[in-house]
C-alpha cells in the first residue's frame, strides 16, 4: 500500500513535465532545405485552442531582418518576414501529438500550404508537414525545440 501511495505521488508531480512535453508552444528551430543548415526560429504560440508560429529570427550569415515576402499574395506581402505569422489555425487532433487543419506559408515562394505538425513523444522534435489537398502530396521539416 505504501509503494501505491508513493507511485501515485511521483505520477502526480510529473504530470506537469508530461503536459509540456505534449504542447507545441515554445521556440523551434527550423532547418533550411537546400543547406541542412539552422535557418530560423519560430515561436509556436497558443490562443483560444488555435496554434499559431511566428518568425522570431533569422539564423543564417545573410540575414539582416530586413528581408520581406514580396512573393506573397495576401495580407503579408511586403511585410517584414521577422514577425511575421508562417502558421495558423492549428488544432491539436484527437491523437495527443498531432496538430492538424492548419496552414503554412512558405515565404520564399510566397504560397500557403495545409498543415500538419507531429510532435515527438518526447516533445523536442516536431515533423512540420506542408501540402496541397491531402497529406502524401507535400513535404516535411523537423524542427527542433530550443525552449
Amino acid at each position: 500500500m505504501q509503494s501505491l501511495k508513493q507511485l501515485l505521488a511521483i505520477t502526480l508531480l510529473m504530470l506537469p513535465y508530461a503536459a509540456h512535453a505534449a504542447d507545441l508552444s515554445g521556440v523551434w528551430q527550423t532547418t533550411d532545405d537546400k543547406t541542412g543548415k539552422p535557418r530560423s526560429l519560430v515561436r509556436i504560440v497558443e490562443t483560444a485552442g488555435e496554434y499559431s508560429a511566428i518568425v522570431e529570427k533569422g539564423l543564417l550569415a545573410t540575414d539582416t531582418g530586413d528581408a520581406v515576402c514580396d512573393k506573397c499574395t495576401d495580407e503579408r506581402k511586403g511585410q517584414k518576414i521577422i514577425g511575421m505569422t508562417i502558421a495558423k489555425h492549428l488544432k491539436k487532433s484527437t491523437n495527443s501529438n498531432i496538430y492538424d487543419s492548419g496552414e503554412i506559408l512558405d515565404p520564399e515562394n510566397g504560397k500557403t500550404y495545409k498543415c500538419k505538425m507531429t510532435l515527438s513523444p518526447n516533445g523536442n522534435e516536431l515533423e512540420v508537414r506542408g501540402f496541397i489537398g491531402f497529406s502524401l502530396l507535400g513535404r516535411s521539416q523537423t524542427w527542433k525545440r530550443v525552449e
